[in-house]
């Protein structure tokens, strides 16, 4: 492997490595305001949009799970491909 090759592809492995973290902070960041302050946010998106408490709920948990989902897809995923590639011509 060329060496500005390899020089890119350990780049992007920093960026998607980086990206996850940060992604993965923010998840759990989510998470917590949610578990915090569920009530709240029941109540104001509640009357907002006319969702029951449980409709809601849903929503949120759906919506946390689908961005831990393409967390994982775009950013986790790609950063073991790229480093195993990068183990095997080490």
């Amino acid at each position: 492997m060329l060496d500005s090759t390899k020089d890119f592809f350990e780049t992007l492995a920093r960026v998607l490595l980086r990206c996850w973290i940060i992604g993965f902070l923010l998840l759990l960041f989510s998470f917590a305001m949610f578990m915090l302050t569920g009530d709240f946010i029941g109540q104001i998106h509640g009357n907002m949009f006319g969702l029951s408490a449980h409709e809601l709920d849903l929503i949120i948990y759906c919506g946390l799970g689908m961005f831990k989902l393409f967390v994982f897809i775009f950013f986790l995923f790609p950063w073991l491909a790229i480093r195993m590639v990068l183990r095997k011509y080490s």
